[in-house]
This record gives C-alpha cells, structure tokens and sequence, in this order.
C-alpha cells in the first residue's frame, strides 16, 4: 500500500526508519537526509519546529542503521539495492620495490656500523666484561635523589 494511501493512525504505527525506507521504495532512488524527514514530517503532520528538533536524531539513526547506505553524492539508499565492489589489484609490484628499498637500507646501515667501526680507537670499543660488573649492583647502594640534588 502507498505512504499517501495510509491514514495518519497506521503511520505513527511505524518508526522513522521504517518509513524511510518505505519513502525510499516508493521513489525508487536515493534521497537526501532532509528530504525525507521532510516527508515524513508531512506524512505524520508535524510541525517544523518537530522538524528541527527531530532531524538530528533521525539522522543518527539512518547512520547507524544497516537498512541503509549513505552514497558518495550525500544521498540515502536501500543498501539492498547497492552491491560491494572488492578491488583486488595486484600489489606484487609495490611489495617488490619495498622488499628492495629494505634491502638497500640494511646495506647502508652495514656499511655505516663497519665505517665507524674502523674509526673507532681500542678505548672507545665497550669490553663485554664491563657488562658483566652492572648485574653485580645491590638496591641497597642506589640513592634516591630530589630535583633539587639534581641542580
């Protein structure tokens, strides 16, 4: 049955969503926000002031309602009239190109950790057995200080 066949008693039967998406049936496409709280403010003899006060919340609910999808052009449709498009392109290129970036960057990094390496003089090259004396501190020689030590 049409929404302007109905009488203003069956259609308060009906919540805000559900007469959208009659609307949306009915018109066969999509429409703005505003234009269907419009209609359904006419269909239900609201006034403007319900209008303004109501969209709001009308408008959250269509966002989180699944019933419906919200187009590029900020238009509201049936999300059953609407089908997903996965694009799967191939991204083998892309990874290939990453792997040898990675690649060219741990050569750099090599070549810089050997150059400091040789630039380095005997004193400066930590000794292993210089770690082994930290594990040997006891809590009870460490000090707490205040900022105003710190100064």
């Amino acid at each position: 049955m049409k929404l302007s066949k109905m009488s203003k008693n069956e259609l308060e039967l009906y919540s805000f969503t559900d007469l959208a998406a009659m609307i949306l049936k009915e018109e066969k496409k999509s429409l703005n926000t505003s234009e269907i709280f419009k209609r359904i403010c006419k269909l239900l003899d609201m006034s403007d002031e319900d209008y303004a006060n109501k969209i709001g919340d009308f408008y959250t609910t269509l966002t989180t309602d699944k019933t419906f999808i919200l187009l590029d052009d900020a238009t509201w449709d049936l999300r059953d009239r609407h089908s997903v498009q996965v694009n799967l392109e191939d991204d083998t290129e892309d990874e290939e190109d990453l792997v040898e970036t990675e690649k060219e960057l741990d050569d750099e990094l090599d070549d810089m950790a050997s150059e400091d390496m040789h630039d380095m003089d005997d004193d400066s090259v930590i000794d292993d057995t210089d770690l082994d004396d930290v594990d040997d501190v006891d809590d009870d020689d460490l000090t707490i200080l205040d900022e105003e030590e710190l100064d």
